[in-house]
C-alpha cells in the first residue's frame, strides 16, 4: 500500500500516467468487498412508507423577521440577603430613567442598569488660516552696441548709471520707511510690525516726518489722518483718479502692432522707398500689477474679547533723472522734442464702505422671530490670513550707438523692453452669523512703491550732418497708484454685552443650551438658528505689498554724415532716447464685516498714515570710455611665459574646452541677464 502511494507520487510528479484515472482504479478495486455468508444473520426488510406519518411540527411559509420575547424580571433573582435593599434601588432607578425618557436595554440582574450623563455640545472644527508669500523678480540687461558706419568708435563705461541708481533707491528710503518689513506667519512678528507701524505713526504726530537731504524735492507730503474717498495726487487732494491712458508715452516702433483691416483692399505698396533713418532707444515698460480682496470669515456680527489693532499705510516714492544733452546742430534744428519732459505721479486712495446686503420688504405684520438654537464650530489657537507680495524689477537699457543714413528706409530698435509682474488674490471664507475672537485682532494693509528712472541721454552730431533730425530724448512716465478699501461698520465698535462672555464660557464648558441673551440681540432677529465660530486664540489679518521699478535707459546716439550719397539733404531722420514708462500699481479690499455691529472688550488702536514724496536729480555725470585693458597684476598673474626670455608683455588666456563660464554670475546684480 505504501509502496503503491510512493509510486503514485513519483509518477504524479515525473508525469509516467494521469493522477486522477489512477486514483479511480484504486477506489474501484476498494470497493469490491466480500458479500454476507450463507451462514449470516438475515436482514430484516425496510419498512415502507406509510400514508399515516404524522407530525406535531407546524409547516409554515418562510417569514423573515425576529420574534423576542423579554423575560421576565424575577425577584428571586437577587441575592436574599439583599431583597430589601436591591427592590428599592431598582424602584430609585427606574424612575429617574423614566424622568429622563431614556431607553433601557434588556437586562436581568438590577446592577445592569447604568444612568448617562449629561448631554454635551457638539463641536465641529473651524476653518484654517490661509497664507500666501508672492516673490516676482524681473532682471534684464539689455546694454546695446551699434555702429552703422565703417569708422571705429569706443565702446562706453556704463557702469556710473547702476551706481547713481543705487543711489536714488538710497534718498527714496526717507519716504519708505515700511519698505524694510520682512515676511512672517507668526503672529509675534505680526505683532511686532504692527508696534513699528504704530511706533512711527506716533512719531510722525509728535514731531514730523524727515525731510530729504538731497535732490530737487516736487513734493513731500506725509499725513496720519488720510481723509477717506478722498485722492491724493502728489500731496494735493483731488476728487477725479488720473486715468493712466492718458499719460502713457507713444511708443514709436515699440508699440504693438494693430489687427489687419479685414476689408480686400490692396496693401501692395509701388512707390519707391524713401530716404529715412528711425531710431528708438528707449520705449521701455517696466509694470506691477497687485490686487487682493480678502474676505477672511465672513460674518454680520464679530465679538473681540481682547484689543483690536487697524492699521492702514502707504507710501510711495520716485527718483529720477532726465539731464540730456543734444548737439547744438540739432538743438538748433527747432525739430528738437526734448523739451517734453518726465511725467512723474503719486496716486493714493483711502475708501471705506459698508456692506450693504440684499433684502425684500415684507409687508405681512408678523411677530419677529429669533434664534432658539444654535451650532458651533471651535479653532485652538491662532487664525492668520497673511497675504505678502512683492515685486520687483531691475532693468538697464543703456545703448551706445553710431547711425548714419542710407538712402533707404532704416528702423534701429534698441530698446522697446517689457517686464510685468502681475499677482492677484481673491481670499472668500466661510459665513458665520457670529464670531467670538478669545484673543486680539490685528489688521494690517499695507503698500510701498518705489519708481527709479535714469534717463541721462546724449545725442551728438559728426560734421557735415543735416540738422534736420526729430529728437525725443525726454516724455518718460513714473507711475505710483495706491488703493486701501476698508468694508466693515460704519459705526464705532459697541461696548462688549455680558451674555457674548457668557456664549464663549458656554462655549468652553461644552453647555449645549444656547445663552439666552441671544436669543434677544437685534443684529439676530429673523434667524431660526446662529452659525457661531469661537477663536480661542488671535486672529491677524494682514496684506503686504512692496512693488519696486528700476531702470537705467542712459543712452549715447552719433549721428554721422552719409558716405553712401554724395547729395542727401532730403532724409528723415527721427531719434526717441526716452519715452519710458514705469508703471506700479496696487489694489486691497479688505472685508472686515458683513454687518453693522462689532463689539469689543479690549482697547482699539486705530491708525493711518500716508507719505509721498518725489525727487528729480539733475545729476551731470559725463559717460567715460570702456577700459578692456587688464591691470598689470592680473597680467603677471596669467602670464605663463618665461620673463627672461620672452618680449611679449601682452597676457594670453587660454579657456580650451572650459564651459565654466556659462554659470559663472556676474559680480554686478544687474546684470543677471532674465531675456
Amino acid at each position: 500500500m505504501h509502496i503503491e502511494k510512493i509510486s503514485e507520487i513519483i509518477a504524479h510528479f515525473i508525469g509516467l500516467f494521469e493522477m486522477t484515472t489512477d486514483e479511480m482504479r484504486l477506489r474501484t478495486n476498494y470497493a469490491e468487498g466480500a458479500g454476507p455468508g450463507a451462514d449470516g444473520p438475515a436482514l430484516p426488510d425496510q419498512d415502507a412508507f406509510t400514508a399515516a406519518f404524522s407530525s406535531d411540527l407546524q409547516l409554515k411559509d418562510y417569514d423573515p423577521g425576529i420574534i423576542y420575547k423579554s423575560g421576565s424580571y424575577e425577584i428571586e433573582f437577587g441575592p436574599a440577603r439583599h431583597f430589601g435593599r436591591v427592590f428599592e434601588e431598582s424602584l430609585e432607578k427606574l424612575a429617574a430613567i423614566a424622568g429622563k425618557d431614556i431607553p433601557l436595554p434588556h437586562f436581568g440582574d438590577p446592577t445592569d442598569i447604568v444612568l448617562t450623563d449629561e448631554p454635551e455640545l457638539t463641536v465641529f472644527a473651524g476653518p484654517g488660516s490661509a497664507i500666501s508669500h508672492v516673490l516676482q523678480v524681473n532682471v534684464l540687461y539689455d546694454d546695446d552696441y551699434l555702429d552703422m558706419t565703417d569708422g571705429v568708435h569706443p565702446l562706453r563705461d556704463t557702469s556710473f548709471v547702476i551706481e547713481r541708481l543705487a543711489d536714488f533707491s538710497t534718498e527714496a528710503e526717507i519716504f519708505t520707511p515700511f519698505a524694510s518689513l520682512h515676511r512672517t506667519d507668526t503672529y509675534d512678528g505680526a505683532l511686532k510690525i504692527a508696534e513699528d507701524l504704530e511706533s512711527y505713526i506716533q512719531n510722525s504726530k509728535d514731531s514730523g516726518p524727515a525731510s530729504p537731504s538731497s535732490g530737487d524735492a516736487t513734493h513731500d507730503f506725509s499725513t496720519t489722518a488720510p481723509k477717506n474717498d478722498t485722492v491724493y495726487v502728489n500731496g494735493e487732494e483731488t476728487t477725479d483718479i488720473p486715468v493712466l491712458d492718458d499719460f502713457l508715452p507713444d511708443r514709436g516702433l515699440a508699440k504693438l502692432q494693430e489687427e489687419p483691416d479685414d476689408s480686400s483692399t490692396s496693401v501692395e505698396q509701388t512707390d519707391p522707398s524713401g530716404n529715412s533713418l528711425d531710431v528708438t532707444a528707449g520705449a521701455n515698460l517696466l509694470v506691477n500689477v497687485a490686487s487682493v480682496i480678502n474676505t477672511g470669515v465672513i460674518a454680520s456680527v464679530t465679538a473681540v474679547m481682547g484689543n483690536y489693532h487697524q492699521i492702514d499705510a502707504i507710501s510711495q516714492a520716485f527718483v529720477y533723472s532726465d539731464n540730456d544733452e543734444i548737439a547744438s546742430t540739432l538743438h538748433s534744428s527747432g525739430h528738437s522734442a526734448d523739451d517734453a519732459g518726465t511725467v512723474a505721479k503719486n496716486i493714493a486712495l483711502f475708501e471705506h464702505s459698508t456692506f450693504e446686503a440684499s433684502s425684500h420688504a415684507d409687508n405681512d405684520a408678523v411677530e419677529p422671530t429669533f434664534p432658539n438654537s444654535w451650532r458651533v464650530s471651535v479653532i485652538d489657537g491662532d487664525v492668520s490670513f497673511v497675504q505678502w507680495i512683492e515685486q520687483y524689477h531691475f532693468v538697464t537699457d543703456n545703448d551706445t550707438m553710431t547711425v548714419t543714413t542710407s538712402g533707404s528706409e532704416a528702423t534701429v530698435l534698441t530698446g522697446g523692453n517689457t517686464s510685468i509682474n502681475f499677482s492677484s488674490f481673491f481670499g472668500m471664507g466661510m459665513q458665520y452669523d457670529l464670531v467670538i475672537i478669545g484673543g486680539n485682532v490685528l489688521d494690517i494693509n499695507s503698500i510701498t512703491q518705489i519708481s527709479l528712472l535714469y534717463d541721462n541721454d546724449w545725442v551728438r552730431a559728426e560734421d557735415g550732418v543735416d540738422p534736420g533730425a526729430d529728437i525725443q530724448t525726454g516724455n518718460n512716465l513714473l507711475w505710483n497708484f495706491a488703493s486701501i478699501h476698508n468694508v466693515g461698520t460704519d459705526s464705532p465698535f459697541a461696548a462688549m454685552p455680558d451674555y457674548m462672555a457668557a456664549t464663549q464660557k458656554a462655549i468652553e464648558d461644552r453647555d449645549p443650551n444656547m445663552p439666552e441673551g441671544l436669543s434677544f440681540d437685534m443684529n439676530f432677529q429673523g434667524y431660526a438658528g446662529l452659525n457661531v465660530l469661537y477663536i480661542t486664540g488671535n486672529l491677524y489679518d494682514m496684506t503686504i505689498i512692496k512693488q519696486v521699478s528700476i531702470l537705467g535707459d542712459s543712452d549715447d546716439v552719433t549721428l554721422a554724415a552719409s558716405t553712401i550719397l554724395e547729395n542727401n539733404p532730403d532724409a528723415t531722420v527721427t531719434i526717441d532716447t526716452g519715452s519710458n514708462a514705469v508703471v506700479n500699481i496696487a489694489e486691497i479690499v479688505d472685508y472686515d464685516s458683513f454687518g453693522q455691529t462689532t463689539y469689543l472688550a479690549g482697547q482699539l488702536y486705530s491708525d493711518a498714515i500716508l507719505i509721498q514724496g518725489g525727487l528729480v536729480e539733475h545729476d551731470t555725470t559725463q559717460p567715460q570710455p570702456a577700459d578692456d585693458r587688464l591691470a598689470n597684476e592680473v597680467i603677471a598673474f596669467l602670464d605663463n611665459d618665461d620673463p627672461a626670455g620672452g618680449n611679449c608683455a601682452d597676457g594670453v588666456i587660454n579657456a580650451g574646452n572650459d564651459y565654466s563660464w556659462s554659470s559663472a554670475h556676474p559680480a554686478d546684480v544687474m546684470q543677471a541677464m532674465v531675456a
